[in-house]
């Protein structure tokens, strides 16, 4: 088992990890989970594109490590709690990343800063894109140790104080700069293949016939897949009985009954899931349904010609053409902010101009106002290009229908 006490040397392995990422096509992230001793646990790296696609949206370096504890601990691993345990990342995590290292209790050392989508975006370590209850426990728990020198990335130490096993507290120049390069020479590249073929018309999968290997997929996903449609972004009271019985699976699956559900530009459900919080804590159930629906598209695409990927994506669109439905609105807590920045992540750009009301709920989770206030806080890929502004659904029979 390796060992770093040394600030320095365990960002140098989450800057690895990012130069690895970058050689993989995808975002320039990586880190590394280190024990109370200063033990490498565990490192990974960005894996939301994979084989040149898009393969998991959530699949940040941060919320794989907290993944990857809860796993372990599942598979009877005897871990040291998440109180005393420390992810080392290359770049600032962003609100889904946050809101998962809080919701699991780890410390966090951050090397480089985020003006677009970190937590700490605006570099004051006061952390106001979070919900009020949570800033304190940002502050600490999240280190932003110094960067000594006289070049633009050098910085003052702010945040929560390293642990003490951290003998060398500090980070060279080169290392901060190399994450903010790597990061930086990727971010635009992957957030264009994020978006790749959505220039063309969608075509609708309930066209498709019932042995289509397509809609074949798609119910190995999810059996009632197609099985409802409604209007287009108005999901009607139909919903409900789908949503009714991913809550009760939610329950038996450790969660405290909630359910997502995905319809696709024409109306029709593609997936109504639980999360699973059994196996780990953050396995919500939007994480859940937005993982399963980009890891099926990467699935039925991986080894076709472009061809074929270009038919796939028109009949299982970007999800930002159809509407993202949650039985319980979000509120303050830190999976709840998971959620919300989760749902960017999956966004990754402007909302289409005709799909405002892309992320709905069917049950209030806080007060609308204060909802869209949080989200006006967010950092600005969030707030400013994504613009996230979850509504509730307009159809009283819905909403009575899981009151």
């Amino acid at each position: 088992m390796n060992k770093t006490i040394d600030i320095q040397a365990a960002v140098a392995i989450a800057a690895a990890e990012a130069l690895a990422a970058k050689t993989e096509g995808t975002f320039g992230v990586g880190g590394v989970l280190l024990d109370g001793a200063g033990n490498v646990l565990q490192s990974m790296h960005n894996k939301v594109v994979q084989g040149g696609l898009v393969a998991d949206p959530t699949a940040h370096g941060e919320r794989q490590l907290v993944d990857w504890y809860f796993a372990q601990v599942s598979a009877g691993a005897a871990l040291p709690p998440p109180q005393e345990l420390t992810i080392v990342t290359s770049l600032d995590p962003c609100c889904m990343c946050t809101g998962a290292i809080l919701a699991a209790g780890f410390h966090v050392v951050v090397a480089a800063p985020d003006g677009n989508a970190g937590i700490n975006y605006d570099n004051h370590a006061s952390f106001t894109a979070l919900p009020a209850p949570l800033r304190a426990q940002a502050a600490s728990r999240f280190c932003y140790p110094a960067v000594r020198g006289a070049t633009p990335y050098a910085r003052a130490a702010s945040g929560a104080r390293p642990k003490s096993f951290f003998i060398g507290k500090s980070i060279n120049e080169a290392t901060q700069a190399l994450c903010t390069l790597v990061f930086e020479s990727m971010a635009s590249q992957v957030m264009q293949l994020l978006h790749d073929g959505d220039a063309g018309p969608l075509c609708d999968p309930a066209s498709l016939p019932h042995d289509h290997a397509l809609v074949r997929a798609l119910r190995q996903r999810y059996p009632d897949a197609l099985t409802y449609r409604c209007a287009p972004h108005v999901p009607d009271a139909g919903l409900a009985p789908f949503l009714r019985a991913a809550m009760e699976q939610d329950r038996r699956n450790g969660g405290a009954g909630e359910a997502a559900a995905l319809l696709d530009s024409f109306g029709n459900l593609l997936l109504c899931l639980p999360g699973q919080q059994s196996q780990s804590l953050i396995r919500t159930p939007f994480m859940e349904c937005t993982r399963q629906y980009a890891q099926l598209r990467h699935a039925l695409m991986m080894g076709k010609d472009s061809a074929q990927q270009e038919t796939i994506k028109r009949y299982l669109g970007h999800p930002k053409h159809g509407t993202f439905v949650l039985s319980g609105g979000l509120d303050g807590s830190a999976a709840s902010f998971m959620t919300l920045g989760a749902y960017g992540s999956t966004m990754e750009g402007a909302l289409p101009e005709n799909n405002p009301a892309q992320f709905q709920y069917v049950r209030p989770g806080m007060a609308q106002d204060a909802l869209l206030a949080l989200c006006q806080a967010l950092p600005p890929l969030y707030s400013k290009l994504i613009k996230i502004e979850p509504r509730q659904v307009a159809d009283a029979a819905l909403i009575a229908a899981l009151a």
